[in-house]
């Protein structure tokens, strides 16, 4: 590891930064570098600002790509090499207002249902249950699980924040079903070696494959069982503030974006709208 790239990862550790962001981080610097072909530290500022013009007009990178690029890029060159460039005050990625795909309670079972490998199924299913992140879900811990209190505790979740959720009887007996099938002291979904929490690439692939098998035609991800998590919580009149709790949201607006999503709430508003016109009119 060179000397410039030990120094960033000190400078985020001293940060307070999560493992998975320095990691990022670290990877936005060396794509441009090896655009670029040259050291990071031997970058002029003209060069920084073409390179954030290629990834946004050349290579049409995604809103969340160019986020982590500019982030990591941001942070290398202000914080480890205090350079102070206009560039990187001026780039911003492009902010697409764009609502989650979200599946239905249906939806969600026949999606489910068509995961044949059974510690893939209960990851998948327990990350819906709770709301998880992929990340939360498949690096689990044993000790996470509160059999009596019906409760997960989800450890230094995104932005290194614990919480709990609630933990329904069925995935609990699910996960309890799961950990007999492997005994591992710490993880509860655990790598082939037992060393290591299992690969969420690995569950990402039984994700789509169940999907594609299951006849739901949504542009879905992993991440769509926590959207519909979040909207089928807030359809069976969770308030709002519970729910930014349980995800794990820093501001109430970004979980008040599931009142765009759940049918429930339009059903209730056109109600009320008609009601009110027919006391008007009727």
């Amino acid at each position: 590891m060179s000397a410039l790239r030990q120094k960033m990862i000190e400078d985020m550790q001293l940060k307070g930064l999560a493992v998975r962001t320095q990691e990022a981080y670290v990877n936005a610097v060396l794509q441009l570098s090896r655009h670029l072909k040259k050291s990071p530290d031997s970058i002029d500022e003209e060069e920084l600002r073409e390179y954030f013009l290629y990834l946004k007009n050349e290579k049409q990178v995604a809103e969340s790509t160019f986020s982590i690029a500019l982030c990591g890029i941001k942070f290398f060159y202000e914080q480890t090499l205090k350079k102070e460039w206009h560039t990187l005050q001026l780039v911003r990625p492009d902010r697409r207002k764009k609502l989650p795909v979200v599946f239905s309670t249906e939806e969600v079972k026949q999606v489910l249902n068509c995961v044949y490998r059974f510690q893939y199924r209960v990851c998948l299913h327990t990350i819906y249950a709770c709301g998880l992140r992929l990340l939360e879900g498949t690096r689990l811990g044993v000790k996470d699980i509160d059999s009596d209190r019906k409760m997960l505790h989800v450890v230094q979740g995104k932005g290194n924040k614990d919480r709990y959720v609630p933990l329904p009887d069925h995935t609990l007996m699910l996960l309890r079903h799961q950990w007999l099938t492997h005994h591992n002291p710490r993880w509860m979904f655990p790598s082939q070696n037992g060393l290591d929490a299992m690969n969420e690439s690995a569950v990402q692939k039984a994700f789509q494959g169940a999907l594609r098998a299951s006849g739901v035609h949504k542009d879905a991800s992993v991440h769509t069982l926590r959207h519909s998590y979040a909207t089928h919580l807030l359809e069976a009149g969770v308030d709002l503030r519970i729910i930014q709790s349980y995800l794990g949201h820093a501001s109430p607006s970004t979980t008040a974006i599931y009142t765009h999503l759940t049918s429930v709430t339009e059903a209730q508003v056109n109600q009320r709208i008609n009601q009110i016109h027919a006391d008007l009119w009727g």
